[in-house]
């Protein structure tokens, strides 16, 4: 079970001494003043990889308040989903620190705070539809979200993978024999990989979404950062050490999984998929 259905919602705001939530006189004939109940989200990368002058450099938590109407609003905002930016804006409305951007959190930071908040708006249980991968029969299916596990990487158990000062990753190629820097990927750069895939999508051009990627998490080569050189090493990279690369990145990244039992009505098929989070993740069908 999750740490974070221990955590989050269990603490009442710092700012109150009322329970979180509870409404308070404001005056002896005042209104009634209600407060945002908050919890506390266990952060996958433990803070480890953010800079010194981050505000979650080695913070294992970060706090967030409860979803509210307002973020509904944010959610559902014709503009912000057209610009694609609603769930940045949700994030930004939900954390407590206002010096953290949203944009500068790594991947598996973002996907834990997401799990959260929604479970605080809409609860542990999520109805989607799936496609059985056996029959390929479309069925509805609930799964508990509260059932997660934090994965901190596999940095600890591989010698051959050094965590920089920087919050990097340093590892050495197979075949080329040269040292490579990553960098793991955030908000920010997730949105870049996304606009860029849709860019090309429809222009008769090779699907690039793997050398993309090759060359937004790769920082330097033997030291050099300059883009050409990146390219030039992308460009020419043996596919023995493309894989390493992302076998190494998959397995070093601190993510959240939500790998859960999946039983298929039409043909008993039992297994275990990763939940779907797609739209119905934020916009539940009532």
């Amino acid at each position: 079970m999750s740490r974070n259905k221990d955590r989050l919602g269990q603490r009442s705001s710092p700012t109150g001494g009322n329970p979180a939530g509870s409404p308070t006189l404001g005056g002896s004939d005042g209104p009634l003043i209600f407060e945002t109940p908050s919890g506390f989200v266990d952060l996958p990368t433990r803070g480890v990889f953010y800079p010194p002058d981050h505000p979650l450099h080695n913070k294992e938590q970060v706090e967030i308040k409860h979803m509210t109407a307002k973020e509904e609003d944010i959610l559902a905002s014709k503009a912000l989903l057209k610009k694609g930016v609603a769930i940045d804006r949700f994030l930004q409305s939900v954390i407590k620190n206002r010096n953290i951007d949203v944009n500068d959190l790594y991947v598996g930071d973002r996907n834990a705070i997401l799990i959260a908040a929604r479970i605080t708006g809409y609860g542990e249980d999520y109805t989607t539809q799936i496609t059985c991968p056996n029959c390929m029969s479309v069925t509805k299916f609930s799964f508990d979200l509260s059932e997660q596990t934090l994965s901190e990487g596999a940095l600890a158990e591989d010698a051959d993978i050094k965590v920089t000062e920087n919050g990097t990753l340093m590892l050495s190629l197979p075949v080329l024999k040269v040292d490579v820097e990553l960098r793991m990927l955030t908000g920010k750069s997730e949105s870049y990989l996304t606009r860029l895939a849709i860019s090309k999508k429809g222009k008769d051009k090779v699907d690039s979404s793997l050398t993309d990627m090759l060359k937004t998490v790769i920082v330097s080569v033997s030291g050099r950062t300059d883009s050409t050189t990146i390219e030039s090493l992308v460009n020419h990279l043996p596919a023995r050490d493309s894989q390493y690369i992302r076998h190494t990145y998959s397995k070093a990244v601190p993510n959240v999984s939500l790998r859960q039992k999946f039983e298929c009505s039409s043909c008993s098929l039992e297994d275990e998929m990763e939940v779907p989070l797609n739209a119905e993740f934020f916009w539940p069908k009532q």
